[in-house]
């Protein structure tokens, strides 16, 4: 009987060993702050991101930080630290996609309790930044150029598309793509990187077909070969309204129906393979019914059998 059990013991050990070896390890930690696409300003588009493992943070857009910041310090996620201490001691950049409130305010209402650290966005998104909010017409100037005294708080950083960059404290990596959003306003989505795993998060766009435009369709072909190695851990992209919404009245958003044009297009061009990669649909807008409308749109036309999830705040997600 002493052996049996020895025996079993050491079976269960090796079971478990075997278990932990098979279970890939997760690549990327986000925390999403806020998930919306407007009214509710204390859930707003905004996600922290790092590599699983660091504690080196990027915050994609920030449109809510500190009601997001807020609930992951009561569920304990960051060693006791508060809101503010999150903020100054672990996001270490800010990526904004474009200058609209629901992905900025939070940035900028928070600004005083920050510590110095730089924002990048494409040029003309620096520009707004510059000229209508970090302004002593409007708030105080934190950025390092605009109107007299300049802070410098926050180092504006220019992003060219296409070219990577590394972003210092994180081991991350960001890869900028221009995105239509009311076409010829622009919107950005970020290819975060770590070891070869990556992560597209997606500001406000329009459809191709809508915008008359073909940013999608060189973002899709820049990210298909990473689907196809598996190395595309999820993809973030918004629908805002439902399919009631007439095409003239989206100002460079998705339906139902658009997104899921633009994954059958996407999964076409990475062999079918876009099944393994979690789709986390953002940014939808508090019209009525519309969540419940977009999900059973989205599920009804979800023929391809992808992996559509919704982010929560303050919920994290553990990305393998």
């Amino acid at each position: 009987m002493k052996y049996f059990f020895t025996f079993l013991m050491s079976l269960l050990i090796l079971l478990n060993s075997s278990a932990q070896i098979n279970t890939p390890p997760s690549s990327f930690t986000i925390f999403p702050l806020g998930v919306k696409g407007g009214l509710d300003e204390s859930n707003l588009s905004a996600y922290m991101i790092t590599a699983t493992g660091t504690d080196g943070y990027i915050c994609m857009d920030a449109g809510t930080l500190h009601t997001g910041l807020e609930k992951l310090a009561n569920a304990n996620f960051f060693n006791g630290n508060n809101a503010e201490e999150i903020q100054k001691k672990y996001i270490k950049a800010y990526f904004i996609s474009h200058a609209h409130l629901d992905h900025l305010a939070g940035l900028i209402l928070n600004s005083p309790n920050d510590i110095a650290k730089p924002i990048y966005a494409l040029p003309s998104v620096l520009e707004v930044i510059k000229n209508n909010y970090f302004t002593w017409k409007s708030w105080a100037n934190f950025g390092s150029e605009g109107d007299p005294p300049i802070l410098n708080k926050y180092n504006y950083q220019a992003l060219s598309e296409g070219k990577e960059i590394s972003i210092p404290n994180t081991g991350l990596t960001v890869t900028t793509f221009i995105l239509s959003h009311v076409k010829p306003y622009e919107s950005t989505a970020f290819l975060v990187g770590h070891k070869n795993n990556y992560v597209l998060y997606l500001g406000d766009t329009g459809a191709d077909e809508v915008e008359q435009s073909n940013q999608l369709e060189k973002l899709w072909m820049a990210v298909a070969e990473k689907i196809k190695a598996g190395q595309l851990k999820a993809l973030f992209i918004e629908v805002s309204f439902d399919n009631a919404m007439p095409d003239k009245s989206l100002f460079g958003h998705l339906t139902p129906k658009l997104l899921m044009q633009e994954l059958t297009i996407l999964n076409h061009q990475s062999a079918g393979l876009l099944k393994n990669t979690p789709i986390y649909v953002t940014h939808i807008k508090p019209c009525a019914n519309c969540e419940a409308n977009i999900k059973k749109e989205i599920a009804e036309a979800n023929t391809l059998g992808l992996s559509i999830l919704y982010p929560e705040q303050g919920k994290p997600i553990e990305l393998k």
